[in-house]
């Protein structure tokens, strides 16, 4: 999509010269004071509206800004990956083309190309410009950090202004890698690791197959845990908020709530289904609280090769406006053991009105009998009369015992 010119040139005017450096210097590192997420930035207009979306201001980390001066601004050097700094990190910043490059091959203003790892730590990498303003005890942190030791902080933030709405938490983990891991982490314990199994790791995934086997596990939120939050973490299906795994060979330890197999036959192949936590193979595992599948427009469709398999701790529940159609070869309810067999309605019907009219005649004959010579039989006759009324009711009745909904062969 090409972009608009709007506020372009202003925007290249407040890039080319930025405050504290050359347009000739390569490099330098700059600490981020703001950053452009929407319109609400004072600078949003200067900066070229949403052209500048993700540009910083900054200082320079080796040459201070003097007061009430009007801050430098670097722009994001990839357009694809959004990995936007918080405030007060610190970010490697290069001078790179622009676009009066086709007029003006030399023509640079300032790009932010990579996050310092000052922690190496995924939820935050901020440092204090002046870390006399913290408190003692976390004045303490930052210098035994800068002479070497692991950072601990021990309340629930450092007290770094990190942004309006970023607050800093300490029970957010790193990941523990494994050799040829490519993980990417997000800030909140959200991550996707493109791994593979190794062997003799604290991983859960790795208990058979062979090293190298590929595996991809995408998660959101670290569940519970009970180390400090420097301490990196693997994840765990059975403790993770939500998680997808990819796998190939593994065998994955998940903790089904409410897989009941005991309804399958033994069939001749290979038998019923191997439990989640058994099965080693290639699968893909969804786990988390809930489970949503919505179409806007198309079909669902479920396709397996052997069974698909409902299981439920209270109840399933089947719900249209229209049809539901079940086809199978044989069709047991209750119990695979089932041996009652469900009586075909129309056709029940139909034979118990044969059965019914002929009583009916029956008790019509009976109901005005007479003996030759003796007159009517009184007790028969009314005793035929009331039965003739009890079948003329039932026979009556007959067709409220068909379903209006429900249909079999």
């Amino acid at each position: 999509m090409a972009r608009t010119d709007r506020g372009n040139s202003a925007a290249a005017n407040v890039l080319s010269n930025p405050v504290g450096r050359s347009p000739k210097t390569k490099e330098t590192l700059g600490r981020v004071v703001s950053i452009v997420l929407d319109a609400a930035h004072p600078r949003f207009k200067e900066l070229g509206e949403w052209n500048g979306l993700g540009a910083i201001e900054y200082t320079l980390v080796d040459k201070p800004i003097p007061p009430n001066t009007i801050l430098p601004i670097a722009k994001p050097s990839s357009p694809n990956l959004k990995n936007y700094p918080i405030l007060n990190e610190i970010v490697l910043i290069s001078n790179l083309p622009n676009t009066d490059i086709g007029q003006f091959a030399s023509s640079r203003i300032p790009y932010y190309t990579t996050l310092v790892a000052l922690w190496n730590h995924p939820h935050h990498n901020a440092f204090p410009q002046n870390d006399n303003i913290l408190p003692p005890s976390q004045q303490k942190d930052y210098i035994q950090t800068q002479l070497g030791s692991v950072r601990t902080v021990t309340d629930q933030s450092t007290q770094i202004f990190l942004g309006k709405t970023f607050i800093e938490r300490e029970n957010i983990h790193p990941l523990l890698p494994f050799e040829g891991d490519v993980m990417l982490e997000g800030r909140w314990g959200n991550s996707i690791r493109l791994g593979s199994t190794v062997k003799n790791t604290p991983n859960t995934w790795s208990s058979i197959g062979e090293n190298g086997d590929p595996i991809t596990i995408i998660r959101n939120g670290q569940g519970n845990q009970t180390n400090e939050g420097w301490i990196p973490t693997v994840e765990d299906i059975n403790n993770d908020d939500t998680s997808i795994y990819l796998t190939s060979t593994q065998k994955i330890p998940l903790q089904s709530q409410a897989v009941k197999l005991n309804q399958y036959f033994s069939y001749p192949d290979n038998g019923k289904p191997t439990a989640p936590n058994e099965y080693a193979g290639r699968q893909v595992i969804l786990n988390s609280g809930r489970l949503v599948f919505n179409t806007t427009q198309d079909h669902l469709l479920l396709s397996s090769q052997k069974s698909i398999s409902f299981t439920a701790v209270e109840s399933i529940n089947f719900d249209t406006t229209n049809d539901i159609i079940l086809q199978a070869g044989d069709v047991y309810l209750g119990s695979k053991t089932a041996t009652e067999q469900v009586l075909l309605g129309n056709t029940t019907v139909n034979l118990l009105n044969t059965l019914i009219g002929e009583l009916i005649k029956l008790t019509n004959t009976l109901a005005t009998a007479q003996v030759t010579g003796f007159g009517p039989l009184a007790t028969v006759n009314g005793q035929a009369a009331i039965i003739n009324t009890t079948l003329l009711n039932l026979q009556a009745q007959l067709n409220t015992l068909l379903s209006n909904s429900v249909r079999t062969v």
